[in-house]
């Protein structure tokens, strides 16, 4: 079982970003609530399914209140000022790790990428 949170980061600009919690014990003993101030700490891992790149980040500790920057180093964390709870979802399997495709080179404006750069 696992749980998606999305966490913004305030500031001038704030930004945000999606973290999963894996396991339900781990739910249950970090507790996370919508409008919390926490320090999420995470791993971040990518991996391939049907041809496309996907990140995986998994929290492994929550920290009621804020950090600072320096006593959370060397592992990731980000000081949040919200958290938002997604619906649980089904773990997807997921097939073994391939190493990453070359880049292709010579696509410019027209190509059928979707991607803008």
């Amino acid at each position: 079982m696992s749980q998606d949170y999305v966490i913004e980061v305030p500031g001038q600009y704030p930004r945000k970003c999606v973290f999963r919690v894996f396991g339900e014990d781990r739910i249950k003993t970090f507790n996370i609530q919508q409008g919390e101030d926490l320090t999420v700490q995470f791993d971040i891992d990518a991996h391939e399914f049907n041809g496309r790149w996907f990140n995986d980040i998994r929290a492994f500790n929550v920290v009621r209140g804020t950090v600072p920057v320096a006593a959370a180093a060397p592992v990731a964390g980000a000081p949040v000022a919200g958290v938002t709870p997604f619906p649980p979802q089904q773990p997807v399997a997921v097939p073994s790790a391939a190493p990453f495709p070359p880049a292709s080179e010579g696509a410019g404006e027209g190509s059928s990428d979707d991607l803008p750069f």
